[in-house]
Parts: structure tokens; C-alpha cells; sequence
């Protein structure tokens, strides 16, 4: 045995067959009668939404910044557009660079601030080790007076 089935259609208010639901009032004479104007308003089928245009793509807009550090915590910052460098060789401190890291996302600002507290570290230890040396110097000067 075959089934055929029909997928069910969103009402519309253009109708090629009669309204089933106001079939009596159709057959009847046309009298104004309260029930009957009640009953019409509740059978009329109410309009379907207005269906969206097929959205466009959008159009993606591609940029690479390269943002690059030493263990001086010097970084640098580079933009691109495709193959065209919009920006080159720009300098960038390290605080704005671990700003904009934390904005972007943590996954990023995580590596990036442990790399910058790595290079401060270093900075650090060169720091005393010129500081001991200096000392060292000042007391090798005040010993030749």
C-alpha cells in the first residue's frame, strides 16, 4: 500500500479554494449579524511572517600583526594586509603589549605576560650585576686617591 503524504503550508491570504471555515457564512445571505462578523475575524488566517532575503556572505577582512620580543624586552610590532605591510617595525612597550594580550584573550595574555616577566627577570639580574660592578669600580677609584 502507498502513502502519500503532503508537507503542511504556512497559511497565506491568497487563496485559490474556498475557505472551508466560512463556508456557512458564505452559503448564507448577506446579513450584517454580530456572530457572524465575530466568527469571519476568528476564521481569517493570520499572515505569515515576511520571509529574509538570502543573506549575503560577509566579507572577512584579514590583518596579521606580528608582535615580537627579546630577552632585553624589547618587542616590536609589524601589520600586515594580505602580502602589503601596513605597519613595519613599529616599537612597542612591553606593558602595552601584555594590555592588548589581556584585551584579546586570556590564552594569549597568559604566555605573553610569562614571557615578559621571564625577560623582566633578566633585566633584573643584569641590573644588580652592573650595580656590583659599579660598586666594585667606585671602591677600586677611591682606593687610587
Amino acid at each position: 500500500m502507498t502513502v502519500d503524504t503532503l508537507a503542511v503550508e504556512t497559511p497565506s491570504d491568497v487563496a485559490d479554494t474556498p475557505d472551508l471555515m466560512n463556508s456557512s457564512a458564505a452559503a448564507a445571505p448577506e446579513t450584517p449579524d454580530a456572530s457572524d462578523a465575530a466568527s469571519a475575524e476568528v476564521a481569517k488566517p493570520k499572515k505569515a511572517p515576511a520571509k529574509k532575503a538570502a543573506s549575503k556572505k560577509t566579507k572577512t577582512l584579514e590583518l596579521t600583526l606580528t608582535v615580537t620580543g627579546t630577552a632585553d624586552g624589547e618587542w616590536r610590532a609589524e601589520l600586515k594586509q594580505g602580502t602589503t605591510y601596513l605597519a613595519r617595525d613599529l616599537a612597542v612597550a612591553a606593558a602595552a603589549v601584555s594590555r592588548a594580550a589581556k584585551e584579546l584573550h586570556e590564552d594569549l595574555s597568559t604566555p605573553i605576560d610569562e614571557v615578559i616577566e621571564e625577560a623582566r627577570a633578566q633585566q633584573a639580574a643584569k641590573v644588580a650585576a652592573l650595580e656590583a660592578e659599579l660598586e666594585a669600580a667606585r671602591k677600586a677609584l677611591a682606593d687610587l686617591d
